[in-house]
């Protein structure tokens, strides 16, 4: 993949990592009284999705770098 390609995806990660906590959080804020404990789980569990994203943004950056580095 071309570095531009890469950067791109990085990106996208990084904003997904982000819309992960708004919708976490919206998940949480938006549950009605008979699910609300599945609407907390199920916030929660959106939540978790945020980390990984950021990592792989991380990830995708330092490997574009060191590309860029070795050639």
């Amino acid at each position: 993949m071309s570095a531009s390609t890469l950067r791109t995806l990085s990106n996208v990660c990084l904003i997904a990592g982000f819309a992960s906590i708004l919708a976490a959080v919206l998940v949480w804020f938006l549950s009605k009284e008979p699910d609300l404990a599945h609407g907390e789980r199920f916030g929660i569990f959106v939540g978790l999705w945020a980390p990984t994203f950021f990592i792989l943004s991380d990830r995708i950056d330092r490997y574009v770098a060191a590309r860029r580095v070795a050639a």
